[in-house]
């Protein structure tokens, strides 16, 4: 009986560290598993990007950006643009010299937009982005593009969030198809005024 009265009680201090220890994994697991918002650096200037372009009966070239205020600036056929490397890569001096040809149609983004979509750049960052498949001639493309800045190269990296015209698209983060809806919308508004 005794022996049995031992085991019983090694068995409630066992269960008593195993909760223990249950509790501890979980405070764990929770303080890892909070979600660590993105944040934006200062010095970017552009965070968001939409661009159309078609060499097809005659040459098109517009879109706009949007800028870590909310400003819309547009463009339309600038001359001597600055276009991103082949990785989207482009340097804060070229992004300044294509921003003086821009214009400001005092369309704005409200500042929780800004921050609501901007915390998503991160997300589709580190997604991957379906092949190109081709889907129509003479169409154009159309491109949305988020951008990071880093301030050590003074450069921005473009990521692609969504290609449609002749060749199709789209980063595979869940995000990614509520920035393009979000940024379709702006375009309307844009095309409106």
């Amino acid at each position: 009986m005794v022996r049995f009265l031992m085991l019983l009680v090694n068995l409630v201090r066992m269960k008593k560290r195993f909760e223990k220890l249950t509790l501890l994994l979980l405070f764990v697991l929770f303080l890892t598993g909070c979600k660590k918002e993105f944040s934006i650096s200062d010095k970017q200037g552009i965070l968001f990007q939409f661009e159309y372009i078609n060499y097809a009966w005659g040459y098109q070239h517009h879109g706009y950006f949007i800028d870590n205020k909310g400003s819309v600036l547009t463009y339309s056929n600038p001359e001597e643009w600055n276009f991103p490397q082949t990785d989207l890569t482009i340097s804060e001096e070229e992004i300044s010299e294509n921003l003086t040809k821009c214009l400001d149609i005092n369309v704005s983004v409200p500042q929780s937009e800004i921050l609501k979509y901007s915390n998503y750049i991160k997300n589709i960052a580190s997604s991957k982005v379906t092949a190109l498949k081709n889907v129509a001639a003479d169409a154009g493309s159309s491109e949305y593009i988020c951008y990071q800045f880093s301030e050590s190269t003074h450069t921005y990296k473009g990521y692609l969030i969504k290609m449609e015209g002749d060749f199709t698209c789209e980063n595979l983060n869940f995000y990614s198809k509520k920035v393009v809806t979000w940024m379709k919308d702006i375009n309307k508004t844009v095309a409106g005024n």
